[in-house]
């Protein structure tokens, strides 16, 4: 199945590059979801969303090399008719009896570029990912501390101890080399939380450089990845796709013909192999097709009176943890019933949102519009953020 864009030439057009570039992450967004509908009636499923990454990352690696291995282009290129060709450069010479000019000279792909490939379009952005997922964590890690502390200070007061008054988990049972590991793995985050922006800004910029040039004929790579292997992306001719065709044909009988064993195992062989080639040669269809079919099912049997009218119910979500009370704030006083400010009962009380301290009106009113924050945590506030409580404990 080829999808043409238009153009004329064997050089594809922008938009050609755009879509082969951008089918990857729209396969993969469609596949996630497909198996999350999936895995609300097969629990088992949901060990493949717990290691998106990997499992997309193998999927890709055996349909880009099977790919790059038959048609010398990627899964995606092969679907627009687009073939990768290895570049080199004829100089011009100043015999005359040469009649070879100046220009570009493409050929098919070496051995190696087809595994660079493989390593610039699956490797690579798998690594890009993992990266972005411990960015990312180390960055929520971040924040929640600035806004209520460490981690490890804000589990002081919790019930770790039993009747006797002793720890019920010792401090002594971490070993050395778990200590070890732990500062490891936290310098590792440290550094790639510092360095990864960088390298994201880095490979976008290039990334967009890159594209913009090639959309004003100024180059003919579309992106660092195919300038660093020196190949560009072609429009496949019909005479190619024919011995293209022809050629992965003698390859298989060959293969074929290599088996070796009685006859009852070549048979077997034979009937694998062919399996194996039919998937192989359907996987780009199909998979393309699988989705489609299952999202026209779903929009099919979900009337539109449901889309519009069923709310979306969502599991609550945790509570945040409790305020950290800074040392240099107004001490809390033993009975909750009295406000930290006055040290009188509280009268018309009402809570800070930002903190969740309760006061009397009037103390927390006037506080606020001197100080700007809040007498227990010291985190800013403003008036707007008092509300007044109509239930006190």
């Amino acid at each position: 199945m080829l999808f043409q864009v238009g153009g004329q030439g064997t050089r594809p057009t922008f938009f050609e590059m755009s879509a082969a570039q951008q089918l990857p992450a729209s396969l993969r967004a469609a596949l996630t979801y497909s198996i999350g509908v999936l895995a609300l009636r097969r629990p088992f499923l949901h060990k493949i969303l717990d290691y998106e990454d990997e499992f997309f990352a193998l999927l890709m690696l055996a349909l880009e090399t099977h790919s790059l291995r038959n048609t010398d282009a990627s899964f995606s290129e092969s679907l627009y008719g687009l073939r990768r060709r290895a570049v080199r450069i004829r100089i011009k010479k100043d015999d005359t009896r040469l009649k070879s000019s100046d220009g570009i000279h493409h050929s098919g792909l070496e051995k190696h570029q087809r595994v660079l490939s493989v390593v610039f379009m699956v490797v690579l952005p798998y690594f890009k990912s993992k990266l972005h997922s411990v960015y990312n964590k180390e960055r929520e890690a971040r924040l929640q501390a600035s806004l209520w502390g460490p981690g490890e200070e804000r589990f002081d007061d919790a019930d770790y101890f039993d009747g006797g008054g002793e720890p019920l988990v010792s401090t002594g049972t971490l070993n050395a080399e778990t200590s070890v590991r732990t500062r490891l793995t936290k310098k590792i985050q440290k550094i790639i939380f510092a360095c990864y922006p960088w390298l994201h800004a880095s490979c976008e910029g290039f990334s967009f450089s890159y594209q913009l040039l090639y959309l004003l004929d100024a180059t003919g790579f579309y992106s660092l990845g195919l300038h660093a292997l020196g190949v560009h992306v072609c429009r496949a001719t019909g005479q190619e796709l024919m011995d293209n065709s022809s050629r992965i044909s003698k390859i298989r009988n060959h293969e074929r013909e290599r088996l070796h064993g009685p006859p009852w195992l070549k048979a077997l062989q034979g009937a694998l192999l062919s399996c194996t080639y039919t998937v192989l040669d359907y996987a780009q269809t199909g998979l393309i097709a699988a989705v489609f079919f299952f999202k026209m099912m779903e929009w099919w049997y979900q009337s539109a009176e449901e889309r519009m009218s069923a709310p979306t119910v969502y599991p609550p979500p945790p509570p945040p943890p409790p305020p950290k009370v800074a040392k240099e704030g107004i001490p809390l006083p033993p009975d909750r019933t009295i406000c930290p400010l006055c040290s009188q009962k509280r009268a018309n009380p009402s809570v800070v949102t930002l903190s969740g301290f309760v006061f009397c009106y009037a103390c927390i009113f006037k506080y606020i519009s001197q100080y700007k924050r809040c007498p227990v945590t010291l985190m800013p506030a403003t008036s707007e953020q008092i509300r007044r409580l109509f239930h006190d404990v």
